[in-house]
């Protein structure tokens, strides 16, 4: 019998166990029992009366508290046959793969922030379960929070608005999935002006230090594809490994070499650097060259910089291995697939690669195809080793080294192999394919066998089994019937299945089959698997090129009754801020566990024993030499194949290779060591119907961001209307279903243009009462020469002068255009709406040479954009903070926001924000409370303290997390050590220790005092330190209760900045009640006497009553206490009262 099970099984999810029964002579009893959660599951329970039978059984187990390990117990019984075999295996909560879309990857203040939260189980199917989102703004503030949000098909759509003044920075949305699972999603919010164009900067990956020339171009693109006219900087530079110093400026941290040219037709200019000025073969550089290319529109003068790299190898070619197996098998070829590469990872072909086994018992020449490739078939008919090394070479290695010169090297590869264990020499291999398997269509495996007579005996037929794993889980098992011939019982056969997202993106197969001794032969292999998806979803839109304002189809094609969600934004808006698209590959890089290897999972390990007995066999002396039988490492077996899967396995068949009993363990033995994976790699045309005049005023960034549903046909389209920005819209789509998963559409593009139009250049805001330049350009993409007019709307909001003279037209010619500036001056705060009119004059006038010709259709474009105004003179903010207790009855606590008589009219604006917890903002930078003590004596306290402050309110709120209780911890117990160094030898403490003569100090001891009994709850303290300190303070204290100073302190802030014996005592005392030690002890009495004396007699510092009313506090005197806090009261500074 064998029964495989993986050795991780998730909850809530379907689950497969596999049972295999063969030459059977009697009925038997199967069952398989579980213990989980505290009882019995039974899995199988049946009576076998069949010779042979394989099958899998599907399961599945409940939700638990946690990951645990469970045990699976198998007996199979009958009259003449019991095995029985118990096995632990791990029990994990399946998890839910969650996501987060936003509608675009950056905002600006007052913008509405749009996004999506997608759950979806392993298979890609939609969880309809319950989140907790919420926002966090940089300074780490949950600045808005939902709760228990329902998915409806695995989806939800929510917003949040941003307000007009917000932090700017780097935002997040976390979305709580369980109390110790969440994920985030950042995104940007900037005060930006979107670019009309982007700079591309092309050269190659990678050059070698053999290399004389550099190709680079650089390219300007406006976002609806024309070229960008404007004058083009190129700068390329290596950058010394050490620059010097500062003295010497930028010749001494790199060589550079820069050229200036105009971009031509294409919007490119492009050329060949030499490279020997920067000396590729010289040591002392990085070992890369950096691109910049930046280009100045014509016209408005607005400058983009694009940037690209290009690395520097001395590697001129590099050899690897490609789907070679880790074992061998005595008969079957050994298949596996050599790659060259040059420096730059480009193949090279028709190059002989010489391919060695070791040294020199086997060797072959073998010529790469187009792709640097050549595939090879090496017999092991003759091989006997327990480990063989493979290696290829192509050329020699220049054994030479110099400390200024790199040089240049030919790489090679090595692979050692060791053999597969088989008692009757009898093999499967499944034959490596090296392209990924394509979804949606079955694949065909190769299995190559040889089986010696021996194995077969009398058998006319043999039944190979077969399995395919993914994501850690059986997907599909099936048999094939092998006809064989005692006589020549070796060759191949064909194993097909399916290809689909259920074994993606790694399938693992497994082939055995059972000899009728017992023995088990097995092989497997790994596919690659595109990352496709169950939901196949296509989106279109018709027509791709529109002009503003004109109607559009938006076309979606997907399973029946999907629920889908549609995004469209500017590509302007992803050049500003790229974002990682979402793509099958980030949704599978979602999943928490792609395959098992091995039984170890996190801090689980659950390997059992081999209870097969050791062989034992005698040493053997020849010749006055000693030979011990070894059993040679790395030799692979049937287990070695099934534990690399992940499988646990119950049988009563050989899946072991024997063991020697060792006899003489002390012996140093000679022993074959191998490594299976170790390997050294030393439009002009417009539609009809369009007007005459165009006004836009509508520039979204996010064009569409809607959820719809398909009908029965799995079909949905969607009428739309084109923005008015003339740029390209950037599309796509994903689509849940209860009944096909998730899906993802390719990203789509439409074009808004027109051939004639005009733009603003504007910043993002001004400030009232200044002046800036509002340029206007129009674009003629025509195929003619026309006269434009230019005007600019007047407002009462601005006041605009022309910079030039203005003239009544201008002539622009095909591809060309015209910028037209004005010095605006602002006058009102706000958005600020400025209107900018260009028409097509119907004007014989020519343009030169050329004759002047008026378009029939758009041939007047209005664009109308608004600008922010913001407040002239110095912006200052006012904090107001108040702690509120509430109870079951509402509370409110007012505040008063008084205004300066010199505040600018209409600059005010307030805000506010309510954190629950009393520590407020401090609870959400942690990172920053708990530190690692170190320093000296009065460093490594100051850091000491704050971990224990934080437990214990961590603690008594219910927020202590493990994690942080245990880093908390560890810093305390490295806090504790370091500080025993500093104590002295009567019990006290001081900055750097008894090493350096200086007396013990009395405020750092009793600090230390403090701090090392309050620690007590989390760490072990020894009680004799506490003692010691205790009792060199109380030899401190004079007849009337008070302290005397001692030692130096460096950090005056540890005792407030105040020096006095008052405030000592205070600060002593505050430790004593702390230990704490009881009111009525003497030494905590007399120092209450000395203050009480102190309160009594004269006028204290602020630092020294907030410390004498805390210890009247602790010590229960209230009347003490009332009196202090009044007269702190008098003391605070208000405002706004």
């Amino acid at each position: 019998y064998m029964v495989l099970l993986p050795f991780l099984i998730h909850t809530d999810s379907p689950e497969k166990v596999c049972v295999q029964l063969t030459h059977l002579n009697e009925s038997v009893t199967l069952s398989a029992t579980l213990e989980y959660q505290g009882e019995n599951r039974s899995l199988i329970d049946d009576v076998v009366s069949e010779k042979d039978v394989f099958t899998c059984i599907p399961f599945s187990l409940p939700k638990s508290n946690s990951t645990l390990v469970a045990f699976l117990t198998v007996m199979v019984k009958g009259a003449t046959l019991q095995f029985k075999s118990r096995k632990s295996v791990l029990v994990k909560n399946s998890e839910s793969l969650v996501f987060v879309q936003t509608d675009k990857p950056i905002y600006k203040p007052g913008q509405t922030v749009l996004f999506r939260i997608v759950s979806l189980n392993k298979d890609f199917y939609p969880l309809n379960e319950k989140v907790e989102p919420f926002f966090v703004d940089p300074q780490r503030n949950r600045v808005y929070q939902w709760q228990e949000v329902k998915l409806e098909t695995g989806l939800t759509q929510l917003s949040f608005p941003l307000t007009s003044d917000p932090i700017q920075g780097s935002y997040k949305i976390v979305v709580q999935k369980s109390f110790t699972s969440h994920v985030e999603h950042y995104f940007s919010v900037e005060e930006y002006v979107l670019p009309k164009y982007e700079v591309l900067v092309k050269l190659p990956k990678m050059i070698t230090i053999k290399d004389t020339e550099l190709p680079v171009s650089v390219c300007g693109l406006y976002t609806y594809g024309k070229p960008v006219p404007g004058l083009v900087n190129v700068k390329v530079c290596r950058k010394f490994s050490h620059s010097a110093s500062n003295c010497y400026g930028k010749e001494a941290e790199e060589v550079c070499e820069e050229f200036t040219r105009q971009a031509d037709a294409r919007g490119c200019v492009s050329g060949v650097v030499r490279t020997k000025i920067f000396q590729l073969q010289r040591r002392g550089y990085d070992m890369s060259i950096e691109v910049e290319g930046k280009i100045t529109e014509d016209g408005t003068g607005i400058e983009i910089t694009g940037t690209g790299s290009c690395g520097i190898t001395p590697v001129m070619s590099k050899i690897s291995f490609d789907l070679l197996d880790s074992q061998y098998r005595p008969g079957i070829p050994l298949f596996g697939r050599v790659k060259i590469v040059d420096g730059t990872d480009a193949p090279i072909a028709n190059e002989t690669i010489m391919i060695s086994v070791d040294g020199d018992r086997y060797k072959g020449n073998y010529t790469t195809d187009e792709l640097g490739q050549s595939w090879f078939s090496i017999d092991t008919t003759t091989f006997t080793q327990a480990s063989l090394e493979i290696r290829a070479d192509h050329k020699p290695e220049l054994n030479c080294y110099d400390s200024d010169w790199i040089t240049p090297s030919y790489e090679h590869a090595i692979r050692r192999i060791s053999r597969f264990y088989s008692p009757s020499k009898s093999f499967l291999k499944i034959e490596p394919k090296p392209e990924k398997l394509t979804c949606g269509s079955p694949t065909e495996i190769q299995v190559h066998y040889i089986f010696t007579s021996e194995a077969i005996r009398e058998q006319k037929e043999i039944v190979i089994y077969y399995l395919v794993m993914a994501k850690g889980g059986i997907i599909l098992a099936d048999t094939y019937d092998l006809a064989v011939n005692p006589d020549n019982a070796y060759g191949t056969f064909q194993l097909t299945f399916p290809v689909d997202s259920t074994i993606a993106p790694l399938a693992r197969m497994l082939v055995y089959t059972t000899l009728s001794s017992g023995e088990v032969i097995a092989s497997s292999a790994d596919f690659q698997v595109e990352s496709c998806l169950p939901n196949k979803v296509r989106l279109t839109f018709a027509p791709k090129e529109g002009l503003p304002a004109s109607n559009a189809s938006l076309q979606l094609r997907t399973s029946p009754r999907s629920l889908c969600a549609l995004r469209a934004v500017d590509k302007s808006v992803l050049l500003m801020k790229p974002e990682d698209e979402l793509s099958p590959s980030s949704v599978y890089d979602l999943l928490p566990l792609k395959q098992i290897r091995g039984y170890s999972f996190k801090d689980y390990y659950l390997e059992e024993d081999n209870v097969n007995p050791c062989v034992s066999l005698d040493n053997v002396l020849l010749n006055g030499f000693i030979y011990v039988p070894i059993s040679p490492d790395g030799e692979g077996d049937a287990y070695d194949i099934l534990k690399e899967l992940g499988l646990k396995v119950f049988t009563s068949n050989k899946i072991h290779k024997p063991e020697v009993c060792q006899h003489y363990p002390g012996l140093m033995m000679e022993r074959g060591y191998s490594s299976p994976n170790l390997e050294y790699d030393i439009g002009e045309h417009m539609v009809d119907g369009s007007p005459v005049e165009t006004i836009r005023k509508y520039f979204p960034e996010t064009w569409i961001w809607d959820i719809v549903s398909v009908n029965s046909e799995g079909n949905a389209d969607l009428d739309v209307t084109i923005p008015d920005t003339i740029t390209e819209w950037k599309a796509n789509a994903f689509c849940t279903s209860a009944d096909t998963g998730f899906g993802l559409s390719p990203t789509v593009s439409l074009r808004a243009f027109q051939p004639f139009f005009v733009e603003l250049t504007m910043p993002y805001s001004v400030v009232r009462g200044e002046s800036f330049l509002l340029k206007a350009t129009v674009f003629n993409y025509l195929t003619t020469c026309i006269r434009v007019s230019v005007s600019l709307a007047e407002s009462t909001n601005f006041l605009a002068t022309s910079v030039e003279k203005q003239e009544e037209s201008y002539c622009i010619c095909m591809n060309e255009r015209k910028t037209v500036a004005w010095a605006v001056i602002l006058e009102s705060l706000g958005q600020v709406e400025f209107s900018v009119t260009t028409e097509a004059l119907q004007n014989q006038q020519p343009c030169g040479n050329a004759i002047v010709e008026t378009p029939e259709k758009g041939r007047k474009d209005t664009v109308i954009r608004q600008l922010l105004v913001e407040p002239e003179g110095i912006e200052v903010e006012t904090t107001y903070n108040s702690v509120l207790c509430a109870s079951e009855e509402s509370m409110s606590e007012p505040v008063s926001l008084v205004l300066p008589e010199t505040v600018v009219d209409g600059s005010a604006r307030a805000y506010f924000s309510v954190l629950g917890d009393i520590m407020g903002t401090a609870m959400k930078n942690l990172h920053q409370l708990l530190q690692m003590p170190f320093g000296c004596g009065e460093q490594n306290m100051v850091l000491f303290a704050p971990n224990i402050y934080v437990l214990d309110y961590l603690n008594k709120t219910r927020q202590l997390s493990e994690e942080i209780k245990s880093k908390a911890v560890g810093y305390l117990v490295s806090g504790y050590q370091r500080q025993l160094k500093y104590k002295h030898w009567d019990g006290s403490y001081s900055t750097f220790g008894p090493r350096y003569g200086q007396a013990g100090n009395t405020w750092l001891t009793a600090f230390v005092l403090k701090s090392f009994a309050q620690a007590r709850p989390h760490i072990f303290i020894d009680d004799r330190h506490i003692q010691d300190a205790l009792v060199w303070l109380t030899q401190k204290q004079k007849e009337n209760g008070c302290f005397r100073s001692s030692g130096t302190l460096l950090n005056n802030a540890i005792k407030g900045g105040v020096n006095d014996e008052i405030t000592l005592t205070a600060y002593i005392t505050i430790a004593l009640l702390e230990i704490p030690l009881p009111v009525t002890h003497s030494v905590v009495r007399n120092a209450l006497f000395c203050l009480e004396t102190a309160a009594n007699e004269k006028e204290s510092h602020v630092y020294t009553k907030a410390l004498m009313a805390y210890a009247f506090a602790l010590a229960g005197k209230e009347e003490k206490r009332k009196t202090l806090l009044s007269s702190l009261e008098k003391e605070a500074v208000k405002k706004g009262e």
